[in-house]
């Protein structure tokens, strides 16, 4: 074939040597394209996926590529990056938990019906019995907040969160305010952090619990002192003169 210029018929030797074929250039384009188009000459071609697949991998390539070349260091500090950004994501997650639940740790301590003390206990007993210990420690830090509201150490407040409730108790029970801190942290971690109770933090929780019971209130005085006071004999003397006539009544 004797290729031709621009808009050129091409010219095609037969294969008897005898005078070339002369074939315009557009139909020979396509029949060329009719003949590759045949399924015979695609039998091993990728698939779909297979090509979706390779042109991620082309543009990650790229992308990583265009990084390694901003970033200081080449590769390895494109590595460095990108494990300090998992190390910080990382600590993120331990220390706040899983995200999303910003305004979660407002709610309520007490989602259902009112319940006593001793049935919170008893159901908190029956989920560490089971070893589903997020159950139980929130069901024992109700249980806690109950039995206080029943001893009148807290006013009965039902829309009260795990934290005001222990703020409000470690005023009334100084000794105590710092586990009860603790107890309500332990509360919002397993219920709104998506954190998980272990077998010693119910424990603790349930240490607190019996404690409580016999802590007493701290009492402060809302009035003057009732204490006599003694009166100062320093200075002073005991008349003894009788009375005169003007002092005597008529």
């Amino acid at each position: 074939m004797v290729r031709g210029g621009q808009g050129t018929p091409l010219s095609v030797r037969a294969a008897d040597d005898g005078p070339p074929v002369t074939v315009p250039r557009d139909p020979a384009r396509e029949a060329a394209e009719r003949e590759l188009a045949k399924r015979l000459y695609h039998d091993n071609d990728p698939g779909l996926l297979e090509r979706a697949l390779n042109a991620f991998w082309d543009w990650l390539d790229g992308l990583l590529g265009a990084a390694s070349t901003a970033t200081p260091g080449g590769v390895l500090g494109l590595l460095a990056v990108v494990l300090a950004v998992a190390a910080v994501a990382g600590a993120l997650w331990w220390r706040l938990g899983t995200p999303g639940r910003g305004a979660a740790p407002t709610a309520a301590l007490f989602e259902d019906r009112p319940r006593s003390a001793a049935d919170h206990r008893a159901a908190a007993e029956a989920h560490a019995a089971r070893g589903h210990w997020n159950q139980a420690v929130q069901e024992r830090m109700r249980g806690l907040v109950r039995a206080l509201e029943e001893r009148a150490l807290l006013d009965d407040h039902p829309g009260r969160t795990a934290d005001e409730a222990a703020t409000e108790a470690g005023r009334t029970l100084p000794t105590r305010a710092a586990p009860l801190r603790r107890a309500a942290r332990a509360f919002d971690d397993v219920t709104y952090g998506g954190r998980t109770a272990t077998e010693e933090t119910y424990r603790d929780l349930a240490d607190l619990d019996r404690a409580l019971d016999t802590t007493r209130p701290a009492l402060t005085p809302t009035g003057p002192s009732s204490r006599p006071s003694t009166p100062s004999t320093t200075g002073t003397t005991t008349d003894t003169t009788r009375p005169t006539s003007r002092d005597t009544p008529r």
